[in-house]
């Protein structure tokens, strides 16, 4: 029996799984996570001085949990605001000099299998996958047995929206149209393919997708499990939205279920799902908790067992 830690350096947020391993099975697992906002600035094309800093002391943090839980190997990867930063080169290597840390950058695609591979793995047999991030979105249509079958990363997340488009509080109703008219107009474009067939089942992943399943059960402290394989209609997304968009961000932070570090990006995530669910025609989506955290230990697992 082992452990591994799992670290993902996303565009708003750290976060880490520790797992227990035998054989090929995850015995015992927990999360821990700290917005981080490497994207901070994500539309300008670079990680900003602060937010290196900033996320240099979490993983730090996290490096020395992982090791005190004595965990054998951590595994660390980034995704959108590492990918597109011109500078991100800079933070890989001071992470490797002084943390002996090696950071992994998945591309868009890689970023859609391995989430594809936490969501699919105990949930469907046929899925389409939306992963709502900080920084991007990804659609993936898989199938337990014969993998991904298509999938496509686009740049409407969650931070890179909210640092776009909202620049009152509370947020302007012209604000909230333009948002929705620009992610409209990028979902038509993937609709003819990624719009859901039959009876396959639709799982969305993701902070903004957990955060809303939490703001509708009223969530005190949040639970994983309650999150897991819980529901969300397109009523539901409509109602937080219209909740969410009458308050300044100090009430939001009051709000039971959300994060007060989620609370500002919140309405821009709340508006990518809802079109999403729009275009796509997608009345309900099942929330899954296990994402790209748990895809990356399935696939290293996978690898290992070769």
């Amino acid at each position: 029996m082992k452990k591994i830690g799992v670290i993902d350096i996303g565009t708003n947020s750290m976060r880490m799984l520790i797992s227990q391993i035998e054989g090929n099975r995850i015995i015992n697992s927990y999360k821990t996570m700290q917005i981080t906002r490497l994207g901070q600035g994500i539309n300008e094309g670079e990680i900003l001085p602060s937010a290196l800093e900033r996320n240099l002391k979490a993983l730090k943090l996290f490096k020395e949990q992982a090791e005190e839980e004595q965990a054998e190997e951590i595994l660390v990867f980034g995704t959108s605001a590492l990918r597109d930063a011109w500078n991100s080169k800079d933070f890989i290597q001071r992470v490797k000099n002084e943390l002996g840390i090696t950071i992994e950058i998945l591309s868009g695609k890689q970023e859609a299998e391995i989430g594809f591979m936490g969501a699919i793995y105990e949930l469907s047999q046929d899925a389409l996958i939306i992963d709502i991030g900080g920084g991007s979105t990804e659609f993936i249509i898989g199938d337990k047995d014969y993998g991904i079958l298509d999938m496509i990363s686009i740049d409407i997340g969650a931070l890179r929206i909210t640092e776009a488009y909202i620049k009152n509080d509370p947020i302007k109703i012209e604000e909230v149209s333009a948002i929705k008219e620009a992610v409209q107009d990028m979902v038509r474009k993937i609709s003819p393919k990624f719009s859901p067939q039959g009876s396959q089942d639709i799982i969305g992943i993701g902070g903004t997708i957990t955060t809303l399943s939490a703001i509708k059960q009223d969530m005190e402290v949040y639970n994983s499990e309650r999150i897991h394989h819980s529901k969300l209609s397109k009523q539901d997304v409509r109602d937080i939205l219209n909740r969410l968009r009458s308050l300044n961000l100090d009430e939001r932070k009051k709000v039971k279920g959300l994060q007060p570090g989620r609370a500002d990006i919140i309405i821009a995530g709340t508006i990518i799902l809802k079109s999403i669910m729009e275009i796509l025609e997608i009345d309900n989506i099942i929330v899954s908790d296990s994402d790209n955290l748990e895809g990356m230990l399935y696939y290293h697992m996978e690898k290992k067992s070769r």
